[in-house]
């Protein structure tokens, strides 16, 4: 194809795992596109709206597993883009938030590929609603900080300033943060953040292997080791955790992941 005639990337964001969260447009595109990209915490169910003709392609991600590098992944895309007319790049959760899903925008964009973005429900919003925490609440907390437990190592940038975070914000909601927990919760505490701070942990938090564990801020951390809670999972500290309502959780749904959790 010549560079006005290739195909669009779609970047869909596939929700936090429950197939029933992803949205209607996601849905449609997944069913009429002509490749699918895919990453590990994509559930099967989600592949098999393809149709008999779509290309299918695996770039999961996931700790202790092969990666594939992130600089063939939008290989993939770049080849895929001169050869298909619709390619739907299949991200979890929201592809804009703490995915790579920018800077494959990024660099698709630099080559002349078309891009759209396609929301996702997020699981730092999903999973606390599926164990019935708000993250807001107007007695509790009126702001909420969504924060990268696990920073790379090449980012540009300083590291997450967790004893800035501890006073300015009513909430925070981590992602990535089970491995770095002990150190985080120490530098939130240092920051001065009052050690009983309420707190919680949600793994695998809108399908069926759900495991959840509240705890004051200072034994967070051995409570996890107790119950050896592991990733995927998302870190909810703040007074919101209280106001925890478990009558409106909806059951976790029963699927399956192309990689091991």
């Amino acid at each position: 194809m010549t560079s006005d005639q290739l195909g669009t990337v779609y970047l869909v964001g596939a929700g936090p795992g429950d197939p029933d969260l992803l949205t209607v447009k996601a849905q449609r595109l997944i069913r009429q596109c002509d490749a699918l990209v895919y990453d590990s915490l994509v559930p099967v169910e989600l592949l098999k709206l393809v149709s008999s003709t779509c290309q299918l392609y695996s770039v999961g991600k996931r700790r202790g597993h092969h990666s594939v590098p992130q600089r063939k992944t939008n290989d993939i895309l770049f080849d895929l883009a001169n050869t298909c007319s619709s390619i739907v790049r299949l991200k979890g959760g929201d592809p804009f938030l703490f995915g790579r899903g920018a800077e494959e925008a990024s660099y698709l964009d630099k080559k002349g590929v078309p891009v759209q973005v396609v929301p996702g429900v997020t699981s730092g919003i999903a999973a606390p609603a599926y164990v019935g925490i708000p993250i807001t609440h107007r007695l509790a907390g009126s702001s909420v900080t969504f924060v990268t437990g696990h920073e790379g190592i090449d980012k540009k940038r300083p590291a997450v300033d967790w004893r800035s975070l501890a006073q300015s914000s009513d909430g925070l909601v981590i992602y990535m943060g089970v491995h770095n927990l002990k150190f985080i919760s120490t530098e939130l505490i240092a920051g001065g953040m009052h050690p009983s701070t309420p707190a919680a942990v949600i793994q695998q938090g809108t399908v069926a292997g759900q495991r959840f564990i509240k705890s004051p801020l200072e034994n967070l951390y051995d409570e996890v080791e107790a119950k050896n809670l592991i990733s995927p999972s998302i870190v909810v500290i703040g007074s919101v955790v209280d106001f925890q309502v478990e009558a409106c959780s909806p059951p976790p749904a029963d699927v399956t992941f192309p990689m091991p959790i």
